[in-house]
């Protein structure tokens, strides 16, 4: 406990001891209080008072820092470079900011720009930073996600790389969190029987009678009991996993802050993000790969539905008859439907008897935004041909590093090529907790 927490205590002991005396001896003698008694008493009880004030709130302190030491790392602002980070050295960026920002102005590229000779990197300077790395960015809306947008300084790149980039929006939809480990341990449930049922009340006391060697006990008719439901869960373990990737510039171009903030930012980190989400989507669950959705056992299926008149007719019913399963058997609420631009298409461009589009044609949004009152989430992570829907919000992505940044020419033959690497790397894990809330669609005729 500590010294100022043991300090109130004896403290608070002390007055309620001698206001408990001054009592004791004004009933042992059948009398009242006197003024002297009465003044001291009342001393007593106010310093007692002042002492459990303070020691709530020394004990309210000491829970919220465990709290927060639960929950994860201190946080501490470096007044120096406004930057603030973990105990573990690992930076919080600041709201609104991109990774590149965040990058340019952090210690590592500022320490890496004072050893420049004269601002820059000639042929002869050493480049070498330490890493920058940066925490709980997964877990909330970015730069490259449907939830901001982050204008940045395009110089040095007059072409930005975003237009080669697909949009990410599988992480908006999923569950999110934080781990400190490198290994995450969850429940995963695999099937649910409700049996509830409305009961009367029990009409004889007698016990159930035996149903034979090989046969369960057969209740008392008019026992009044209740029926059992059941939930049969299993315990995952998933390692966290690293991604990576790297690219070359010359000295020159390192020197320029803005051109290095558009690579990190339209490169470099949207290249860890796309490969997250494929991964989430597609991974097979071997080597250093995730367990993607398309791979996890349990998952709901609807069949290709031939009801009804042409492929376009068939494929929506088919669309619709996967989002009921979701609410029926997986007894949950779909929030998104994940597909293929192909198949996106193929329902925008959906025509009933008359030749008239089903979604308005040319001059309406099409299912590029809704289909059957839920959002469409195009991604090239899954194929033509196979579609999916379900409650995302029972996947569950952890943050554990999103990344790291760092730049050195202690690569290959780069020193006396003027070359440096940049290397950005993440560490991430990903679950799905109920298999039932999702359902794969084939979408193929």
């Amino acid at each position: 406990m500590p010294v100022k927490t043991d300090e109130l205590l004896d403290e608070l002991t002390h007055h309620l001891k001698e206001a408990r005396e001054i009592a004791a001896k004004a009933e042992t003698e059948d009398r009242d209080f006197t003024d002297e008694e009465r003044t001291r008493l009342n001393q007593h009880m106010a310093k007692a008072k002042e002492a459990k004030a303070g020691l709530e709130k020394a004990k309210a302190t000491a829970t919220m820092k465990q709290a927060l030491a639960d929950l994860g790392e201190g946080v501490e602002l470096n007044e120096k470079s406004g930057e603030r980070r973990t105990a573990s050295g690992l930076i919080v960026p600041p709201s609104g900011g991109s990774l590149g920002e965040s990058f340019v102005k952090s210690e590592a590229y500022q320490g890496l720009m004072a050893s420049a000779p004269r601002g820059g990197f000639g042929a002869k300077a050493r480049v070498q930073s330490m890493p920058a790395s940066y925490k709980s960015l997964v877990t909330g809306a970015s730069d490259t996600s449907a939830g901001a947008f982050v204008q940045t300084d395009w110089r040095g790149l007059q072409v930005g790389l975003d237009l080669f980039q697909r949009p990410l929006r599988l992480r908006d939809v999923v569950a999110n969190g934080t781990t400190g480990s490198d290994t995450i341990e969850y429940v995963r449930v695999t099937s649910t029987t409700n049996n509830a049922a409305p009961v009367p009340e029990a009409t004889t006391a007698d016990a159930p009678t035996s149903g034979g060697t090989a046969g369960p006990l057969v209740p008392a008719a008019g026992g009044g009991y209740k029926p059992e439901s059941g939930l049969s869960v299993a315990k995952v373990t998933t390692p966290v996993r690293t991604i990576a990737h790297w690219i070359p510039i010359t000295k020159r171009a390192l020197s320029d802050a803005a051109q290095i903030r558009t690579l990190i930012d339209s490169f470099l980190r949207y290249g860890l993000e796309e490969e997250l989400e494929d991964q989430m989507i597609s991974g097979d669950g071997t080597g250093e790969n995730f367990e993607g959705l398309a791979n996890v056992s349990g998952i709901q299926t609807q069949a290709w539905d031939a009801t009804g008149t042409g492929e376009d007719m068939q494929r929506l019913r088919t669309l619709r008859k996967a989002k009921t399963k979701v609410f029926t058997v997986g007894r949950s609420v779909p929030n998104a439907y994940l597909l293929n631009p192909v198949d996106v298409e193929a329902i925008d461009l959906s025509v009933n008897g008359n030749a008239d589009f089903y979604f308005g044609g040319p001059g309406a949004a099409g299912t590029a935004t809704a289909l059957w009152g839920l959002p469409v989430i195009q991604t090239e992570a899954v194929p033509a041909g196979t579609g999916y829907v379900g409650d995302f919000r029972k996947a569950m992505l952890w943050d554990r590093e999103q990344a790291s940044i760092t730049v050195t020419d202690s690569h290959a033959d780069f020193f006396i090529r003027n070359l440096v690497a940049i290397l950005a790397e993440m560490r991430a894990a990903f679950g799905v907790i109920q298999p039932s809330a999702f359902v794969e669609i084939d979408l193929a005729a």
